[in-house]
């Protein structure tokens, strides 16, 4: 079982379909709900401590917007836990919004540059693509160890 990093973050698709072939996706609700489930969260509804802003440093310098750092501070662990990765280009809203274009950005760098099985696709604009988009998706996680089809 390998540890994907899906793109964007927020898929419960992307998810679904990584956990479906026999792999762990790593993803944002399961990054939010550990914070959410954590015992002696001190600030809601932004469920951080006071150490979650300074993990977000060690992926974006201090002159980078917070709301980068803050994302980062969620993502930027789990690229390092990642094996590999799926990153979706040009997605709908509805199948996973990021919510900053620079978080984007950096994401994806940080994906590149671990040198990790990467699968990057375009989102389907219709059936066909579609079948051919979940055919993908699945061959890539066939052939990670672990793999289940």
């Amino acid at each position: 079982m390998a540890k994907v990093f899906i793109y964007p973050a927020t898929s419960l698709i992307l998810s679904d379909l990584v956990a479906r072939w026999g792999h762990k996706p790593l993803g944002a609700a399961l990054a939010i709900r550990e914070r959410i489930q954590t015992a002696g969260v001190e600030s809601p509804p932004l469920q951080i401590t006071p150490e979650e802003p300074k993990k977000g440093l060690r992926y974006a310098a201090v002159e980078i917007p917070s709301g980068v750092r803050g994302r980062m501070s969620l993502y930027g662990p789990m690229i390092d836990e990642a094996e590999a990765g799926i990153i979706v280009n040009e997605a709908d809203f509805s199948f996973g919004c990021m919510g900053c274009a620079r978080t984007d950005e950096l994401i994806k760098f940080l994906l590149h540059k671990r040198g990790m099985p990467l699968l990057e696709l375009k989102y389907p604009k219709n059936e066909d693509e579609g079948i051919l988009f979940v055919k993908a998706i699945r061959e890539f996680l066939k052939s990670l160890p672990g793999g289940s089809a």
